[in-house]
Formats: C-alpha cells, sequence, structure tokens
C-alpha cells in the first residue's frame, strides 16, 4: 500500500464517522478508550474501530498519524473530524462530561 493511498484512507475513515479510532489490540490505553466510548452506545454508522496491527501498512499508518495529529502513539481517537486525543484524554473527557457534550452535539 503506497503512502498516498494510506493517507486517502485515513482521510476517507476520520470524515466518515462520527468517531474514529486508531487502535492495536495489545494496548491498555486503546482498550480503555474503546471502553469508553461503548459507553455511548454509538451506532456501526458512527463508530468505528481500526486495529492497525492487524493492518499491513500499520507503520505508514502511524507515520501519517504522527503528521496529522502530532503523535505516533495509539490509540488516536477522533471525533467529527477532529483528533481529540489518546486514551488518558478520551478517559479525562468522559468523567468531566466534555466527551457527552461533543457527542451529543454531532448529531
Amino acid at each position: 500500500m503506497t503512502t498516498t493511498m494510506v493517507r486517502q484512507m485515513i482521510d476517507d475513515k476520520i470524515t466518515g464517522k462520527k468517531v474514529m479510532v486508531f487502535s492495536k489490540t495489545t494496548c491498555p490505553y486503546c482498550s480503555m478508550a474503546k471502553k469508553v466510548l461503548k459507553e455511548y452506545n454509538l451506532t456501526k454508522e458512527d463508530f468505528e474501530v481500526m486495529e492497525i496491527d492487524r493492518h499491513q501498512a500499520a507503520n505508514k499508518i502511524q507515520d501519517y498519524l504522527k503528521k496529522k495529529t502530532g503523535a505516533r502513539t495509539v490509540p488516536r481517537v477522533f471525533i467529527n473530524g477532529k483528533c481529540i486525543g489518546g486514551g488518558d484524554a478520551t478517559f479525562d473527557m468522559h468523567k468531566n462530561g466534555k466527551l457527552r457534550k461533543m457527542l451529543e452535539h454531532s448529531k
């Protein structure tokens, strides 16, 4: 998969979902973010998780996420096309109510 193809795929996923998470299956911070987001009962049309460690272009995906967000780490959580950060940021926004407000305003 070329770098251009990876960029297009990532951008399409981010713009195509209300909530898009780039994750790894063995990452505890990813598990925390996914668990928090599942509490909001988002539909498959609105919510997607890409487990990048299962993807052949994992390194290119992480390289592009670094260019796009400033961080190569996972999870990278996007809501309405905007990166809100990783696992800790998602958990903190959930605890202080900002995540709910952000999701409600996106409907």
